[in-house]
């Protein structure tokens, strides 16, 4: 039996959509069994993190990509790559350090935040979106790449963009030295 033309693109959008829907209730749970902000933002980016660890596997055997070569690389892999694959959106990369180590991921669109309006204000430090965090963390540190990952800007606390940051926290020179023992 043939599928009809466009079918896979239509299930890819309708399951993008139950994802989103499923991940504003999971939040929304979490709100309710943890009281603090804190706890809800951790527990965000543990299961992130939970996910980032097994989705690696899945990224390097789908999109065939090469070794990078350097953390510029890494983060543009990450934007273009990744994200694109995985939300459906192509964040930009820019480098916030003169060490090459510190990159911004500026998202125009969060496909996560598509049927929230705002944060309740008596949830105002919760960072909603932390999940993402920490599936970059994980898939990251998979690649033996260990990194801080953190929401510096987001559009649901009235910031003009979401921003996510990426601090990897070996020096260029420790991988090349690795490398070559």
């Amino acid at each position: 039996m043939s599928r009809p033309p466009g079918r896979k693109q239509e299930n890819h959008k309708i399951s993008g959509e139950l994802f989103v829907l499923t991940y504003g209730a999971l939040v929304a749970q979490l709100c309710k069994d943890y009281e603090k902000d804190e706890d809800v933002n951790t527990c965000l980016d543990r299961m992130g993190y939970g996910i980032g660890v097994r989705l690696i596997d899945d990224f390097l055997a789908r999109s065939a990509v090469k070794k990078c070569r350097s953390y510029s690389e890494t983060a543009d892999m990450i934007a273009q790559v990744a994200f694109k694959m995985y939300l459906g959106i192509t964040p930009t990369v820019s480098c916030s350090s003169a060490a090459g180590n510190e990159f911004s991921l500026i998202l125009d669109k969060n496909p996560l935040v598509d049927f929230v309006e705002e944060l309740p204000a008596e949830r105002a430090s919760l960072c909603y979106c932390n999940l993402l965090c920490g599936v970059i963390r994980g898939a990251l540190e998979m690649v033996h790449l260990p990194a801080e990952v953190t929401f510096l800007q987001d559009r649901l606390k009235g910031d003009a963009v979401t921003e996510i940051g990426i601090t990897f926290l070996r020096k260029s020179e420790d991988r090349k030295h690795r490398r070559n023992k």
